[in-house]
């Protein structure tokens, strides 16, 4: 395999444009079965390093999936990175064939990891999590509301509650179903969760859109879901680290977990205790007990053995 040569495609609702990078091949596709194959197959007999697809809103779901169904090395790429990096090249104009070129670009700077996608289980699962997240997020809102609405509409919050509540738990019922339902998730719940403060929510997101856990190492695994600080020096300057990027839903469940851990998991809460000692802000404190909560996840799935206090 060359892998000098890099292919971006930029995803619209109804077309696909390629670019080749080194040859500076383009041509572009219709985004339905017909268009798809031959994508496929222009693609395939480029013998590519890398093929760079863009998140466009889900539209690039089924392309990612018809390349990677055919051995490609595809990558989904980040739309705030090409956005970015187009800057940084001083792209102003914008077209579709040019986001195309700039894509390729970018993987041939970069060179993102390639990683298996998801199957289509997983990716139903990923769906399912993430639209009982919406749920969750919207029941937070009219209970917000109900606190300074007045009585009449105060009665219409209720029964919009209370039909978004009833969605909730037939969410949760079809995840538990998915879960349950697959050998292979149901050991990797069943070890999650025997981590004091990792409960079904935290498991089932975790498994679903955080499919790598288990596979990197601490370093890595926590780069991806945006729990690795960054440190900002310049001379003698030091300023404050920070997060940031990442998968930021399972980042916020990771939080949520760490909160509950720092109260019933003796491992965890001593190593919050032991931080904010130090003298550590309690937000610091925080997300270092989120990101040792990731790693011991990490490692109870590289090994396969539950929680154990020796392990943290």
């Amino acid at each position: 395999m060359d892998a000098t040569v890099c292919v971006g495609i930029d995803v619209s609702k109804d077309r696909l444009d390629v670019h080749v990078r080194p040859g500076g091949e383009a041509f572009h596709v219709p985004r339905d079965g017909e268009g798809l194959a031959a994508l496929v197959e222009r693609v395939g007999a480029l013998s590519c390093g890398v093929v760079a697809v863009e998140a466009t809103g889900g539209f690039e779901t089924v392309v990612a999936a018809a390349l990677a169904g055919a051995g490609l090395p595809v990558v989904v790429v980040n739309p705030a990175q090409i956005r970015h990096f187009a800057q940084a090249l001083g792209k102003r104009a914008k077209t579709d064939p040019i986001d195309a070129a700039v894509i390729a670009h970018f993987a041939e700077a970069t060179k993102p990891i390639v990683r298996p996608m998801p199957d289509e289980a997983t990716r139903l699962l990923a769906d399912l999590v993430a639209r009982r997240r919406q749920i969750v997020a919207m029941i937070g809102a009219e209970r917000q509301r109900e606190k300074r609405a007045p009585a009449r509409v105060r009665k219409s919050i209720l029964r919009l509650v209370k039909a978004l509540e009833k969605e909730l738990a037939s969410l949760d019922q079809d995840i538990g179903d998915s879960v349950r339902g697959s050998p292979a998730w149901r050991a990797k719940e069943d070890l999650l969760s025997s981590v004091p403060g990792v409960g079904p929510a935290i498991a089932r997101t975790l498994i679903a859109e955080l499919p790598e856990l288990g596979r990197l190492d601490r370093r890595q695994v926590a780069a991806l879901v945006g729990l690795a600080p960054f440190t900002r020096q310049s001379g003698q300057w030091r300023g404050r680290s920070f997060i940031g990027g990442g998968r930021a839903g399972v980042r916020s469940l990771l939080f949520m977990g760490a909160m509950v851990a720092i109260r019933h998991n003796p491992v965890l809460k001593a190593f919050r205790d032991r931080l904010v000692a130090a003298g550590k802000p309690r937000m610091v404190a925080l997300i270092a007990t989120a990101r040792k909560l990731l790693t011991i996840l990490n490692a109870i799935l590289r090994t396969g053995q539950p929680w154990r206090e020796e392990i943290a």
